[in-house]
């Protein structure tokens, strides 16, 4: 993992004091890890609400005292299918240099092991969970693609991995293309294609586990 992380990010952790994060808790064990140096008591940590979100005001003092300010995902990139895009919005509006660190990001890096189109693709996010939108929004989508020749990207969450896949299976055509990528950057990493009637006569029973689904229609 480490290795994937460019050694300017470290010199930045080195130096933040502030953060707006999803988990304190394993915020702090990350920025730990990061620095030897680093005394956690210093840090002043903003944590996420999974209900009302970041505490924006808190958020617009920072920026108006002209402090640096760190926005940590738990699990992707700030902004990309994670919080993260209304604080980056504020700061924008507040006149702030926004920089974005270079890392990995688990939607690129599927669509670079896919094989799939990597010259016209769209992410789709999460797609909706009760019928009928579902089998739509899986056919409109596989729609597009075979007509653009557009790669779709899209994540569920991991206990319904199983039923995401089961309902591509169900509603796709045979020969589009369905690239399965689970635990990406780790030693479970898994990443295979195949065309839809090829997962069909052998369905895989997924891990509740993040995992980014991209289709291609053939």
């Amino acid at each position: 993992m480490w290795q994937c992380i460019p050694p300017q990010n470290y010199d930045v952790v080195a130096r933040l004091r502030h953060y707006v994060v999803e988990n304190a808790r394993t915020a702090r064990r990350m920025l730990r890890q990061m620095s030897a140096t680093l005394v956690l008591e210093e840090l002043v940590i903003s944590e996420i609400d999974k209900h009302t979100g970041a505490d924006e005001k808190l958020f617009q003092q920072w920026l108006k005292a002209g402090l640096e300010i760190g926005i940590m995902s738990e699990a992707g990139c700030p902004g990309i299918a994670d919080p993260g895009s209304r604080l980056v919005a504020l700061a924008h509006a507040a006149g702030a240099k926004v920089i974005p660190l270079t890392g990995p990001s688990s939607i690129l890096l599927a669509l670079m092991a896919s094989g799939l189109n990597g010259q016209s693709f769209a992410f789709e996010g999460y797609l909706p969970v009760k019928e009928p939108q579902r089998s739509q929004s899986i056919k409109q989508l596989e729609q597009e693609s075979r007509q653009r020749q557009q790669t779709k990207i899209f994540i569920e969450t991991p206990y319904r991995n199983n039923q995401l896949l089961a309902d591509i299976l169900k509603h796709g055509t045979p020969a589009t293309l369905l690239c399965i990528a689970l635990h990406i950057g780790s030693e479970a990493e898994s990443i295979v294609t195949k065309s839809l009637a090829q997962w069909k006569k052998q369905p895989p029973q997924l891990p509740k586990a993040p995992a980014v689904f991209l289709i291609l229609g053939l």
